[in-house]
């Protein structure tokens, strides 16, 4: 197709909508169109009927719900506060190493364990957390944990889905930082220590600040990611043998909705709950980042 000029100005596709064009198509197909028959579901009746806010007002009033919510909220305050905190800290220290093989080494050894993703990375943590088979049974055994049970206790989750995701996902995120730091000017951080500042001032002063857009940008894909846990908690609660409850998180307990209480409407709506959820702390992060704004 070719643009149309007009008064200076230039009509038609450009470059960058056929470069995107495959990806709004997908989203639309699969993102936004699932967003909108969710939210049909969630104020209707499962005869169609207009149910208003009673979906809602269903699961709020569900004894399962405000546990889930807090199973949840409890995994995202450690996985994002150790994200940030451990990611940006091995960031730093990978872009010091000035040795390029060493460099190279470490950032490919922190991108392994992003390839065993999904539930085959549940699979062998939960061989790991097995003191009885176990090949860090000592460490488990200094904390008195001695059963898998006692291991996989409610309350020790938050903690151990922290550590499986940092697992899989803190490498990945290791190298996007890395190349973040590499954009950087040099002259910039030249200038800085010309001035005789530290590492570490250098690292508070000028590299973090350059860095908080990626920085929020990497919180809000991780709380995307977050708030639909499920994968684990329910391999775990199947390892278990009834320990840990098949609804754990808001994911899992729209799932039961769904497919063991056939009330499809009442799982739209937590849907909708988690999706307002994350797109309020994803604002949040934007704002606080200043993810859009023009340096």
């Amino acid at each position: 197709m070719r643009s149309v000029t007009s008064g200076g100005r230039r009509f038609g596709p450009a470059p960058g909508h056929l470069f995107v064009s495959g990806y709004v198509v997908l989203l639309v197909a699969f993102g936004i169109g699932p967003a909108l028959y969710a939210l049909y579901l969630a104020f209707t009746t499962n005869m169609g009927y207009w149910a208003g806010i009673d979906n809602f007002t269903k699961t709020f009033a569900d004894f399962r719900f405000l546990p889930a919510v807090g199973h949840v909220a409890a995994y995202l305050v450690l996985w994002l506060v150790s994200l940030t905190v451990l990611v940006v800290t091995l960031a730093l220290v990978v872009h010091s190493v000035r040795n390029r093989v060493a460099g190279s080494a470490l950032r490919f050894l922190y991108y392994i364990p992003g390839a065993l993703a999904g539930a085959s990375s549940v699979l062998l943590w939960l061989f790991v957390l097995d003191p009885s088979v176990s090949p860090v049974a000592w460490l488990l055994s200094a904390f008195d944990l001695q059963t898998f049970n006692q291991v996989i206790a409610p309350g020790n989750l938050p903690l151990i889905f922290t550590v499986i995701a940092f697992w899989t996902g803190a490498g990945s995120w290791i190298v996007v930082l890395y190349g973040a730091l590499n954009t950087i000017p040099h002259e910039v951080i030249e200038a800085a220590r010309m001035d005789g500042a530290s590492a570490l001032t250098t690292a508070l002063r000028v590299q973090l600040p350059m860095l908080r857009k990626w920085i929020a940008y990497m919180l809000i894909l991780s709380l995307a990611g977050g708030t639909q846990l499920f994968v684990e908690p329910q391999l775990v609660s199947q390892a278990s043998f009834g320990v840990v409850g098949t609804d754990y998180s808001v994911n899992q307990l729209a799932y039961l909705y769904a497919f063991n209480q056939n009330d499809f409407n009442g799982s739209a709506a937590l849907s909708i709950i988690l999706l307002i959820f994350s797109v309020a702390c994803a604002a949040l992060f934007v704002a606080r980042g200043r993810l859009f704004d023009v340096d």
